[in-house]
This record gives structure tokens, sequence and C-alpha cells, in this order.
């Protein structure tokens, strides 16, 4: 198990605006972003915490101990030609989800929605140097990384979020999982990375191109 204990530079904002719904608002007043982000900047603690697992793709199971069976065709299908996989989880803290409650209770409506939008992107930044640190680890193995995949996706059922925390620690981060299987604090990812034989290549498509809600108001494509 490694802990990360990340930085936020900077929140992308464009980000920010599409998770809160507001990617085609032009004229939306830029102040109320940058309040946000840079709100988060000071409230986020950004965490993540990676281990590395054999992985038998002919039984579909995680070689942690006690084994974890991978459930859904999906998630099955995006690691099907793996012969590792890394689990890893991710947080920004639980002081930028109370500050958009505040915010909430206050009547302050656009300022928490900026908030709470600003902090799914800090997660998500997060994610994304984690995914990469992974990433660096496999090419010095002469391996290929997948693209990172959530319990949520596809048909991978949130109930696997409480076997997957359990098996990489993320208590260490205090990143726990309730008993409705939803993570908490809530501005936190877990996901799991196959590591592919280096000629091989993945047919399953990523992220917003694999979801069928083209109408979605978050969608990147």
């Amino acid at each position: 198990m490694a802990i990360y204990n990340g930085m936020l530079p900077v929140i992308n904002k464009a980000e920010v605006k599409r998770y809160a719904g507001l990617r085609h608002a032009e004229d939306f007043p830029t102040q109320y972003v940058d309040e946000a982000c840079k709100e988060i900047l000071l409230l986020a603690t950004p965490k993540g915490v990676y281990k590395e697992y054999d992985y038998d793709a002919e039984t579909f199971t995680i070689q942690s101990n006690p084994p974890l069976l991978v459930e859904g065709k999906t998630v099955r299908d995006h690691l099907a030609k793996s012969t590792k996989v890394y689990v890893m989880g991710v947080t920004v803290g639980e002081d930028v989800e109370l500050r958009s409650e505040e915010l909430f209770k206050k009547g302050n409506y656009t300022v928490g929605l900026l908030i709470d939008a600003a902090a799914t992107t800090a997660v998500e930044q997060v994610a994304d140097q984690v995914n990469e640190v992974i990433n660096n680890i496999a090419k010095k193995q002469g391996y290929k990384p997948t693209w990172r995949f959530s319990p949520g996706y596809g048909n991978w059922p949130l109930e696997v979020q409480k076997d997957l925390a359990n098996i990489i620690g993320t208590e260490e981060i205090g990143l726990n999982v309730t008993d409705n299987h939803l993570l908490f604090p809530r501005k936190s990812v877990t996901a799991i990375i196959g590591f592919m034989p280096g000629d091989e290549s993945l047919p399953t498509k990523r992220g917003c191109t694999s979801c069928s809600q083209v109408d979605c108001s978050s969608r990147k494509v």
C-alpha cells in the first residue's frame, strides 16, 4: 500500500462549469467560479492510496487476501487482458462538503453549487494525479495500463466499494464506506486500473463516450 499526498495548484474552471451544468452559459459571471475555486484550494486536503494485486482474468479474481471476485460484464471485459491490477482511492476531505452545505443552508445556492462542483473537479484532479503515478509504474514494468474504472460504471455494482476500500486500507486517508455503499467523505473516488502486456490493446470506450445519455449537461463530448 502506498499513500499519496496530493497538491492542487489550480482548479480547472472549465470543469467546474461543466459539473455545475454551466458549460454553455457563456455570460455566467466568472467571479462566482473564481470564488468557488479559491475556497476549494483552501479547504481541500487531497490524499490518495493505491495497491497492486495479481489478477486472474479467467476467474475474474483479484488476488487479495481474501480474494475479491470482480462482478459485472463491463468491468470484466475492461480487465480481460490484464494480469495485474492497481486499486486506488482518493479524497479531498470533508471540509469541502461542509462548506457547500453551509452555503445552501444560508440560501447562497449559486456559490454553494459552484463549491460542490469545484470539489468534484478537485477530487477528479487528484484521481488523475494518482492515475498518472500508476501509469508510470506500468510503463516502467513494461505493461500497458487501462483507463481507470470505478464502481457504478457500466454494471459494476456500488456494493463493491467496501471490499475495494478494505483491500487498500482507505481508512489510512480518512476514506470510509457507508452501509449504503457510498464513500465518505462524499468527494472521494475508488477505481481499478488493469495492467496489460505491452502489446495488448483495450476495446472498451472511455468515460462519456461509453454512455448513452447524450443530453447530459455534464457530458464531456
